[in-house]
């Protein structure tokens, strides 16, 4: 319809400030009937009632109601290829230290920076809170343990500004791997060199520990990132955000991908075509072997392949790979390093861990930057009549 005064309405462009919400999002409103648009006198474009519009903002959980897209400037991948805010992921991986690229995906900045520190009073909490736990735990269980320790144990943990947020990620990230079981490394080094002697007893190559992270760091929307966001929008202090994303990377179908290609690789290294035609005949997927959303290739495979260079392992990668139709992802690429370098079996879940809490700070300042509580699914009752 048409209006007939510009009195007591807003343009697109002043909701969509007023909502902190692109121009995009206020035409998704209207199409879900949450907003009414009309059309200006004289004038090209739409507007809308400012009794509507707060009315809507004052719905903080429905305004933001049923989130069916998620804005994100973080990652993208598109076309076999992954990108971190315009950036190669394989370029970063060679030439960047993950701290930059952590840096990159918090600030969008991609600058040399310093080692994350890891202060003694919050790795001596780390390591007596992992120190609980029982021998058959996994260096995963102990980093959910160690993460809920240091955030009881933070009084400014609710402190929610970017600067905060981010020096709270360094010393957390800093802090885990100092803590973790085995060698310690100075403090001054990089990330790569503190966690190799943690992980492996063969002379340290840092640059492929610190690619791997690099690669790892995030995926877009993976299920541990959403749990992320979700904490994050409820205002959840990082802590609580990173134990979220923990929670849903521990589950059989995401963290524990890197294990499951480890066994299955462990087998084909005595026999690729037994091991394959085990799992053939069981009617199970191949582990480590094709992706949801890349087609032909994964780039961070391919990244860590050429790191491995001609170790006798990726002939058992190759030999795999040329009888199956799909081709090998991330999970067996870290599989392979792990075997290739001795890591102990649950090294990469916890490498996955370590290196995705980079993404999932990212994405928390995201959310705290956007209205609270934005996620709150329609539900569906199939219980009984009242």
């Amino acid at each position: 319809m048409t209006q007939q005064s510009d009195e007591n309405y807003l343009t697109t462009a002043e909701v969509a400030r007023r909502l902190k919400v692109k121009p995009e999002t206020i035409y998704a409103y209207v199409s879900r009937g949450l907003l009414t648009s009309v059309r200006a006198r004289g004038r090209r474009g739409s507007l809308f009632a400012i009794a509507d519009v707060e009315r809507l903002a004052s719905r903080s959980v429905e305004h933001s109601g049923v989130v069916e897209r998620i804005e994100s400037a973080l990652t993208l991948l598109e076309d076999d290829e992954l990108y971190y805010r315009g950036h190669s992921v394989r370029d970063l991986a060679i030439n960047s230290s993950v701290e930059s690229v952590a840096h990159l995906l918090w600030t969008g900045e991609l600058t040399a920076r310093q080692p994350f520190p890891a202060p003694r009073e919050s790795v001596q909490l780390a390591r007596a809170a992992m120190n609980v736990l029982p021998g058959s735990a996994r260096l995963t269980d102990k980093l959910r343990v160690a993460v809920a320790a240091l955030g009881a144990a933070d009084p400014l943990r609710f402190d929610l500004s970017p600067r905060s947020v981010t020096s709270v990620a360094e010393k957390l990230i800093g802090t885990l791997i100092a803590a973790l079981p085995g060698p310690s490394v100075t403090s001054r080094t990089t990330l790569g060199a503190r966690l190799w002697p943690k992980l492996s007893p063969h002379p340290p190559r840092p640059e492929v520990l610190e690619a791997a992270m690099i690669l790892l760091a995030d995926h877009g929307l993976a299920v541990s990132t959403v749990a992320a966001r979700v904490a994050a929008s409820a205002r959840a202090n990082l802590y609580a955000v990173v134990s979220a994303g923990l929670g849903a990377l521990d589950g059989q179908y995401h963290g524990a991908a890197p294990t499951l290609a480890y066994e299955f690789l462990e087998r084909a290294q005595q026999d690729p075509l037994a091991a394959l035609s085990d799992r053939l005949r069981s009617g199970e997927p191949v582990p480590g072997f094709g992706h949801r959303i890349y087609q032909e290739r994964d780039p961070r495979a391919e990244v860590l392949g050429e790191l491995l260079g001609d170790h006798p392992i990726t002939e058992t990668v190759s030999v795999l790979a040329a009888r199956l139709p799909s081709f090998p992802n991330s999970d067996l690429a870290v599989a392979a390093m792990m075997h290739a370098y001795d890591f102990r079996p649950d090294a990469g879940d916890a490498l996955f861990a370590l290196s995705r809490i980079i993404g999932w700070t990212a994405h928390a300042l995201e959310e705290y930057a956007a209205p609270p509580l934005r996620y709150r699914a329609q539900g569906i009752y199939t219980g009984l009549p009242s």
